[in-house]
């Protein structure tokens, strides 16, 4: 192979491996907040989407609408956390996308017209 056709596979090769680390660490992502008081423990996914919850047993003394709202808003706090890790994962990915110094137009090898 010439040397052109040995850059564009590594380039290739570099952006699908890239793109299967974003596609891991989307994965990892898990978000978790516990309130102040200890009472709610909760755990969200990338998508936002709640997988674990723990309720201390100080929920048995306070009001089901008092419980509920802790439980909504550490599951927001959680879900920023998970946005934020995303994020990272997602800045990670674009910049392994970005041209490199030597193909500033974002190609590999020579011009149009280069065989």
């Amino acid at each position: 192979m010439s040397a052109e056709m040995d850059a564009l596979v590594a380039n290739a090769t570099a952006k699908l491996e890239a793109l299967e680390a974003a596609l891991y660490g989307l994965k990892q992502v898990r978000g978790q907040h516990t309130t102040e008081d200890g009472v709610v423990t909760v755990e969200v996914d990338s998508d936002g989407a709640l997988v674990g919850l723990t309720l201390s047993e100080g929920v048995t003394s306070m009001a089901p609408t008092d419980v509920s709202q802790l439980i909504i808003w550490a599951c927001r706090q959680a879900s920023e956390d998970a946005g934020a890790q995303r994020s990272k994962v997602v800045a990670t990915l674009n910049e392994s996308f970005a041209p490199t110094p030597h193909s500033a137009n974002g190609t590999v090898g020579g011009g149009p017209d280069s065989a």
